[in-house]
């Protein structure tokens, strides 16, 4: 799962402190290895573990000097753990990257570039490719990807006496859902509107016909009218008491509305698929359909994990070759089986939506069509942090949508021109 960046922390590695990492070197970075090697793979999903391990236990079958050793790490302490080893000179071999954090590393020297790698980019979404090349060069073996869809409860939907969401539904169609199933009552909500960029408002924004930042990740896009309105879409279900208020969703984290049954809808990405399967609570209480449309469509933000090398690592050509290994169609079968994530692969992702029959996954393989990419800079957690503060003050109320987001386009945008500095 993302790899989901709902906190800031989890995107705090500091330019500052990666400037002097092209000098840091666990070994010297490698020709070719003689006699046994041993590669560190550095991961933070403990749900993929088993799948990463079976992955690596296939590499060293072909390659029988090598052994793979996985490094688990909690995602919330992942990145600020990666940026102390690689500062250090003890950074894993290979290991996992998202797209809030590529650029920083690449541009400070930190990864290897795949492109001699056998990695062929046509293997893979568009969208990803783009997300790990820098430069000009392929930093990142895409691993896996994520889309984003409406889960609903099934059990409530029925008490309510309303329609499951259907492919065809708008954001009007959710909003009257939404106050339909929601009770005072018995305390259910309709949604949860939380302040979730990848899981709602990213993907309003462009619904809407907004962006929230350039292409080439330059210019802020929350100054325009369009992405007011992808955010007004959840101040107003929050305002119109459709959904948990902020205070709330500050106490109790949102999703456990959703799972305790007191909120019949949450979009969520396609990691909460497997999760939710193994949830006795509401495994065969809810299911998955594509998110509503906007003014220009129901576009849903991609992002993925991409597997990178460490420009340092001692061992250099296997570890870009492992790298290249585990994102390929073989490791690819190996993900898919296991229900976890999406692979990356073009033609495995079939094993995925088939490995948990009971839920209509395939909204998330059909997302593709319209996905747009999650969006990203040189140094995305400079001005994501300034989202969260602002975007905070808009949720509670404190701020209205229209004063927040002009503030918000003015300090993003000054933090992007910094990066350019």
């Amino acid at each position: 799962m993302l790899h989901s960046t709902r906190t800031v922390a989890a995107l705090a590695a500091s330019s500052v402190a990666l400037v002097a990492l092209a000098a840091c070197s666990s070994g010297d970075a490698g020709g070719g290895d003689t006699g046994d090697v041993t590669l560190t793979y550095g991961i933070w999903d403990p749900n993929q573990e088993p799948a990463m391990e079976e992955i690596a236990a296939a590499f060293t079958e072909e390659h029988p000097d090598v052994t793979v050793d996985i490094q688990l790490t909690p995602y919330k302490e992942y990145f600020t753990k990666l940026q102390t080893s690689v500062s250090g000179g003890a950074a894993p071999d290979v290991f996992w990257m998202n797209g809030p954090n590529f650029q920083l590393y690449a541009s400070n020297g930190v990864l290897a570039p795949l492109d001699d790698a056998s990695v062929e980019t046509s293997d893979y979404p568009q969208g990803l490719v783009d997300l790990y090349t820098f430069d000009g060069s392929l930093y990142g073996a895409p691993k896996d990807f994520d889309t984003v869809g409406l889960w609903y409860n099934t059990e409530l939907f029925d008490a309510a006496g309303v329609e499951y969401p259907t492919a065809d539904w708008t954001w009007a169609d959710l909003e009257a859902a939404a106050a339909k199933l929601t009770n005072p009552a018995t305390g259910v909500y309709g949604i949860t509107a939380s302040q979730y960029g990848q899981e709602n408002f990213y993907n309003s924004i462009a619904q809407a016909g907004g962006e929230v930042i350039s292409t080439d990740g330059t210019e802020s896009g929350y100054g325009s009218p369009e992405a007011l309105e992808g955010i007004a879409l959840w101040t107003d279900l929050i305002a119109a008491g459709s959904s948990p208020t902020a205070q709330q969703m500050t106490d109790t984290n949102p999703e456990d509305f959703f799972l305790s049954g007191k909120s019949a809808m949450f979009q969520n990405g396609s990691w909460a698929a497997v999760a939710y399967a193994e949830n006795p609570d509401i495994a065969e209480k809810v299911n998955v359909a594509p998110l509503p449309a906007g003014p220009e469509g129901n576009q849903s933000v991609i992002h993925g994990i991409g597997n990178v090398a460490n420009a340092k690592s001692a061992h250099l050509d296997v570890a870009t070759e492992f790298a290249a290994f585990a994102s390929s169609e073989a490791a690819a079968k190996i993900q898919a089986e296991s229900g976890t994530v999406i692979p990356a692969f073009n033609g495995t992702q079939d094993t995925w939506v088939k490995a948990l029959p009971q839920y209509d996954l395939q909204v998330y393989i059909d997302a593709l069509e319209t996905a747009v990419p999650y969006p990203v800079s040189k140094n995305t957690a400079a001005w994501t942090a300034i989202e969260s503060e602002v975007l905070a003050q808009v949720w509670a109320g404190t701020l209205t949508p229209e004063a927040g987001l002009q503030q918000l386009a003015d300090e993003m945008q000054a933090a992007l021109d910094a990066e350019s500095e």
